[in-house]
């Protein structure tokens, strides 16, 4: 059994995407923040809209404090989900939200780090991403600290967030 799939190697890392305005943004680029981290794609029909909503009203309930705090979209379906409708579709929820695209590769190569599985699945001439829907709770080093599942309510995500706002006061 490999590394990876053992549980053995840390979760998370170092990455290096393009928002939607062209912009190469590293998860360097915002060392001293709390990063909130979802993987989604635009056409999902219910969870990753459902989370992004939880995400929003979590940054809203944390009011001042949530300017420690850096919520990033990251799409599974570069193919497509194209600058303009990111930039869109982050902004619907939360207009700190900041939308990250990459390659397939790139966007293949972070998933895993973040133990992240998705699959594109064939649907009556189109597909959904089937996907993990956690979102990462990543320190102010840009280490992992924790996830929330799917469905988190976002009172919890803020007790949880504001317990690891603390921790560096």
């Amino acid at each position: 059994m490999n590394e990876l799939m053992s549980g053995k190697k840390p979760v998370g890392g170092p990455f290096t995407l393009a928002d939607s305005s062209g912009t190469l943004r590293s998860l360097a680029d915002f060392r001293g923040k709390l990063v909130l981290l979802y993987f989604g794609y635009l056409f999902c029909p219910d969870v990753c809209p459902t989370d992004l909503a939880r995400i929003a009203a979590m940054m809203n309930s944390l009011g001042a404090e949530g300017a420690a705090v850096q919520p990033l979209f990251i799409t599974l379906d570069p193919l497509r989900d194209t600058p303009t409708l990111i930039r869109e579709y982050a902004a619907a929820f939360h207009p700190r939200i900041i939308a990250l695209r990459g390659s397939e590769e790139e966007t293949q190569k972070i998933a895993t780090s973040y133990k992240v599985f998705y699959e594109k699945v064939p649907q009556g001439g189109t597909y959904f991403v089937d996907h993990t829907a956690y979102t990462f709770l990543i320190d102010r080093n840009g280490k992992y600290i924790a996830f929330f599942p799917p469905g988190t309510h976002a009172d919890r995500m803020a007790v949880m967030v504001r317990e690891a706002l603390e921790q560096r006061r």
